[in-house]
């Protein structure tokens, strides 16, 4: 397979080339998995390999072709009912926890399909008025690149060999220096503000009022979250909320998802541990219960938009698409990059609630975001498995408090 076009390079870049390489890019992360990797799925909350392959085909074809181009017939008229993933407007699907016991249809199948649906695609790029239903296809396929790379390293963490999705070592994280983000406080206008592409969960843009605060200009390193074990952090219960101290308790929590000692499970396999790296795979709980530890906070969400936008004083704006992000088909390691935006996301302490006039949109895209708008919390910038020019500064993450398999992680912030 030819090595495909970093995605970063293709902003301003015709549609339909923008199209090709993001399709491409999905197809080469998956290129070095086997039929059965490609199949398992290791818990509810991921997918596998083949489905994520198979499912943003379905978007494609379901809400693309199917509905907008005439005499159009789908390619296996079976296939939508276990590619559906929650949207209840487009009916009956199977379970999520059924996804690992598709052993068909299968890869070779999916691919062809893939093409088939790329192919047809090509008379939809002349259409301006399907052009923001593409833009959320990218956006769509894109997100599911990140949740292929986190749900194979789940996945192959399950195997007591410790297989490598990739060959080779990890390169060693590069110190950052301790600094702080100063924000005076005041109004600041949040939320998506451009002319390009965003998520409905992104706006109306709206504004906030926002104390003085400092954010952190590096994030929460392993080394510093060794010294948090060392110093009794999993077994202090004033460090913890309520439900966090409850989780850990139940589940046995000692450390980060993927830690064993003092070596790291990556997609390269077992690793030893940089300490300078940024830690990665945490919870929510676990972030909070650090930041009280180290004397801190968690910022919300509305402030590390602030310092993102450059709102800090004469500094200027932060490059979303600057950092280690994927834009080839690369093993996924955070590295200490500078900036906001790379190596985790990073937790706030802000609930995931609508902004003030939220709507969805409407017709089944309107379950992308909003329907899912209850207990769970905000991140922001980027990881290390992100593809490169996907978030922003007014980008919304979401997960439930005790989930860890993403590459997350945290900044602190502090009141001034």
């Amino acid at each position: 397979m030819p090595r495909p076009v970093p995605v970063s390079l293709n902003e301003g870049a015709p549609l339909a080339a923008r199209f090709h390489a993001v399709r491409a890019l999905t197809e080469a992360l998956a290129a070095p998995l086997s039929e059965a990797d490609a199949t398992i799925q290791s818990m509810e909350d991921a997918s596998p390999t083949k489905w994520h392959l198979a499912h943003v085909t379905w978007f494609w074809e379901t809400f693309l072709l199917r509905d907008n181009l005439p005499d159009y017939r789908l390619f296996n008229e079976r296939w939508p009912f276990i590619f559906n993933s929650y949207y209840e407007a487009e009916g009956e699907r199977i379970a999520r926890f059924s996804r690992g016991m598709l052993s068909r249809p299968t890869m070779a199948e999916i691919v062809e399909w893939r093409a088939h649906v790329d192919q047809a695609m090509t008379p939809l790029f002349e259409r301006e008025d399907l052009v923001p239903l593409i833009e959320l296809g990218l956006a769509h396929e894109q997100q599911h690149q990140e949740l292929l790379l986190t749900d194979i390293k789940h996945a192959l963490f399950q195997n007591p060999l410790g297989p490598a999705m990739w060959d080779g070592a990890s390169p060693r994280a590069a110190a950052q220096a301790d600094g702080w983000y100063a924000h005076p406080g005041g109004v600041a206008r949040v939320g998506h503000q451009a002319s390009g592409f965003a998520f409905d969960n992104e706006g109306p843009a709206h504004r906030v009022l926002l104390e003085p605060f400092e954010l952190s200009a590096r994030l929460v390193t392993n080394r510093e979250w060794d010294e948090f074990i060392v110093d009794g952090g999993y077994q202090s219960a004033g460090l913890w909320l309520s439900d966090g101290w409850a989780w850990v308790k139940r589940e046995g929590i000692c450390a980060p998802l993927y830690w064993h000692e003092g070596d790291q499970f990556t997609h390269v396999g077992w690793q030893a541990r940089d300490p300078d790296a940024p830690v990665t795979h945490i919870s929510y709980f676990e972030a909070d219960a650090f930041a009280t530890w180290a004397g801190c906070r968690l910022p919300t969400e509305f402030e590390w938009e602030a310092i993102a936008r450059g709102q800090e004083g004469e500094a200027a704006a932060h490059d979303p698409a600057a950092g280690n992000q994927i834009d080839t088909a690369a093993p996924p390691m955070p590295r200490g990059s500078a900036g906001l935006f790379g190596d985790a996301w990073q937790y706030t302490r802000s609930a995931y609630l609508p902004y003030p006039r939220f709507k969805p949109a409407a017709g089944a895209v309107g379950e992308y975001n909003g329907k899912f708008m209850s207990g769970q919390v905000v991140l922001r910038g980027a990881s290390c498995a992100t593809p490169r020019g996907h978030s922003r500064a007014s980008y919304r993450n979401f997960f439930y408090p005790h989930q860890r398999w993403q590459f997350t992680g945290l900044r602190l912030a502090k009141d001034l």
